[in-house]
């Protein structure tokens, strides 16, 4: 697969709002030099909570802090921090898997009626490499639908009178790729926007990243773990890439049983 990650957007945190607002009441924030502007976002609404800042401040590191907010399972202040990725070289099979994840996600998806798919990719799965014979059969059925795809498209051409009504080019167009869009497969490559915020990300990682059978959907979430553990590596230390016997990424949690056979 020709998978890619785009790191497209962050969230931020404008600290001379909160130095303000806490000067406002009175009060002041020990703030840890190493964390990032996520790991302080996240910080700064947990301790709004609590009011927990001047003296009444622990001598937790932001770090410290964070492990001790996930450990206490008071992940809601994770959510005030999201990140917006652009997935390319991905299949419509893993994408009707991914958006069921519907809390703290947003996505957009690059329209099959809208887009010509004259042209487009299909993303083999690499287990078919390994069995010439189901290879052969998938590439077979690959091709009939591109061919089934062209045939339907340039097949319809003029405006529709069928019904009594007469289609406008716009919304003939529409129809001719919704038409044509029916014969393909899973395998089809598509182009995805997705935002998470972090609570959304760590449940996503645990519950994907993890499954030996799903090698796509475990090399995005490896992927993705990538990204934000440099972004905010407090909220995922409790995360890790690790292999399988093939070589391909898994997604490990410090309380996974997941097996790596």
């Amino acid at each position: 697969m020709n998978l890619k990650v785009y790191l497209l957007g962050r969230s931020q945190l404008d600290a001379e709002a909160v130095l303000s607002f806490l000067r406002n009441q009175g009060t002041a924030w020990n703030r840890t030099t190493s964390a990032t502007e996520a790991e302080e976002l996240v910080e700064v609404a947990g301790r709004i909570c609590y009011m927990s800042f001047g003296q009444n401040q622990s001598p937790r590191t932001n770090r410290e802090y964070i492990q001790h907010l996930i450990s206490m399972e008071h992940e809601s202040v994770l959510e005030h921090v999201s990140w917006t990725f652009l997935l390319t070289g991905v299949s419509r099979a893993f994408t009707h898997q991914l958006v069921r994840h519907r809390v703290g996600f947003a996505f957009s998806q690059l329209s099959q009626q809208y887009h010509d798919e004259t042209d487009a990719e299909f993303v083999e799965p690499s287990l078919l490499s390994q069995f010439p014979q189901a290879r052969e059969a998938w590439q077979r059925a690959i091709q009939a639908t591109k061919e089934a795809y062209q045939d339907i498209a340039n097949s319809i051409k003029e405006p529709s009178t069928e019904g009594g009504a007469e289609l406008p080019k716009r919304e003939l167009r529409r129809a001719m790729r919704s038409a044509a869009r029916s014969v393909l497969p899973n395998a089809t490559e598509t182009k995805i926007v997705v935002t998470a915020n972090a609570r959304a990300l760590r449940h996503f990682l645990r519950v994907r990243g993890s499954i030996p059978g799903d090698e796509e959907m475990r090399q995005v979430a490896a992927e993705l773990l990538k990204y934000i553990q440099i972004e905010a590596p407090s909220l995922f230390s409790d995360f890790r890439i690790d292999t399988l016997s093939d070589g391909s990424p898994i997604v490990i949690h410090q309380d996974s049983t997941a097996s790596k056979e």
